[in-house]
C-alpha cells in the first residue's frame, strides 16, 4: 500500500476532488484556497492515487501569549481505503509535523471522537474554542449557528 507524504501543487486538484466528495463531513475548500494553503496539507498516495488527505491551521490567541492553538482540518479518507490505516497514518503525520511549532494544544471538530480518543484527544466544549468558532465556524454555511453544529470538538493538550 502507499505512504503519507507533503502534498504538492499537483495535489492540489485530486485534494479538492476528494474533499468535495466529503462535503457532507467537512468543510468545503476551494481549489484557490488549497494550492494556496498546499504547505498544510498532506496526502496519502496509493499509486500515485490520493487515497486520503488531511490540513492543518494556526489559530490565533489574541491578546494571549501562552495560548497557541492548532487545529487539524479536512482530514478525507476515499472510501475504499476505510480502515486499512489510512486516516491513522495521516493524523500520526499531521500531529509530528505540527508538534515543531510547539502548540499548548491541537483542537479539532468531527464526527468520529472514537478515532481521535486513540491518540489522546479529549472531548471539550465547544465554547473553549472561541478562535475557532470567530475564524472558521462563523463562515460555515451549513449550520445557522456554531453553537448548533453537530460536530463533536476535541482537544489534545501539550506538555503538562
Amino acid at each position: 500500500m502507499g505512504d503519507v507524504q507533503p502534498a504538492a501543487f499537483r495535489d492540489a486538484l485530486g485534494i479538492y476532488k476528494l474533499i468535495k466528495r466529503f462535503s457532507k463531513e467537512v468543510l468545503p475548500r476551494s481549489l484557490s484556497d488549497i494550492a494556496t494553503h498546499i504547505d498544510r496539507f498532506f496526502v496519502f498516495k496509493d499509486k500515485n492515487c490520493i487515497a486520503g488527505t488531511v490540513s492543518w491551521k494556526i489559530l490565533p490567541e489574541i491578546g494571549n501569549e501562552k495560548e497557541h492553538i492548532i487545529e487539524i482540518v479536512s482530514l478525507c479518507v476515499d472510501k475504499k481505503f476505510h480502515s486499512k490505516g489510512v486516516g491513522r497514518s495521516l493524523v500520526e503525520a499531521v500531529i509530528d509535523h505540527i508538534l515543531q511549532y510547539e502548540p499548548t494544544r491541537i483542537i479539532l471538530l468531527t464526527f468520529s471522537p472514537g478515532f481521535f480518543e486513540k491518540f489522546g484527544f479529549k472531548r471539550i466544549a465547544k465554547e473553549k474554542l472561541y478562535s475557532k468558532i470567530y475564524l472558521g465556524c462563523i463562515n460555515c454555511t451549513k449550520y445557522t449557528s456554531p453553537l448548533n453544529c453537530p460536530e463533536l470538538a476535541m482537544e489534545l493538550k501539550m506538555g503538562g
